[in-house]
């Protein structure tokens, strides 16, 4: 291949990076900043039945719908997972997800377990799984508490729920503990990068092999 005649980019094929963990141990805020330092990582949009929290926004954090409509989304195979959580529906949008994939777009998932392994049986080969641990149970407690956003029930709800959520560990490809956010999210960002290169997601590497043996 000449000097100065250099190829463009290799195609390649989007993945689903997943992210899980009990609640409060990290993984929206770790999300966040992905998606703040990532320009190729769109977040997948869910949708809930459950009510908007203060300075969400529908569409952007959450699609809030009714019951019904969850129903008959679900009665029509629009979702590519979805579960029942703290008695809330939650689903991934399926078409969205395809588009992005076939355009080189990553997509990121905030999900649970449940939601991962439905995942898992539709779509292994796009999929990449990250499970978040807190450093210990009386951190996991402190952050939800700092949160101020759940009432104390709902708060040991998901203190109760921690260690079954927890146990799931060994299903995911990566654990990462967070005890430094910062720390965390480079963890997530290196899983990233090393799984874009994988010689299956990049479509355009045969065709591009070919032409360096041809010596263009």
């Amino acid at each position: 291949m000449a000097e100065g005649n250099l190829p463009g980019p290799i195609e390649r094929r989007g993945l689903m990076l997943v992210l899980s963990s009990p609640s409060g141990a990290g993984k929206t805020t770790i999300s966040r900043k992905l998606l703040e330092r990532e320009a190729d990582l769109m977040l997948s949009v869910s949708v809930t039945t459950r009510p908007k929290r203060p300075k969400e926004r529908g569409g952007v954090d959450y699609s809030f719908i009714d019951q019904a409509a969850f129903d008959r989304m679900v009665e029509n195979d629009e979702f590519l997972e979805h579960a029942m959580v703290f008695g809330n529906a939650y689903g991934t949008p399926r078409a969205t997800v395809a588009e992005a994939l076939e355009q080189g777009r990553d997509v990121l998932f905030d999900i649970d377990w449940q939601g991962t392994q439905q995942l898992t049986e539709k779509a292994r080969d796009d999929l990449v799984s990250v499970f978040v641990l807190p450093p210990s149970t009386g951190e996991l407690e402190r952050r939800l508490r700092a949160r101020a956003q759940d009432p104390e029930d709902v708060v040991r709800g998901r203190m109760a729920k921690a260690a079954d959520e927890m146990s799931h560990w060994a299903e995911y490809d990566y654990v990462i503990v967070n005890t430094d956010i910062e720390t965390s999210v480079t963890e997530v960002q290196e899983v990233l990068h090393a799984e874009r290169l994988k010689r299956d997601r990049q479509k355009g590497l045969r065709d591009f092999v070919e032409v360096l043996r041809a010596g263009s």
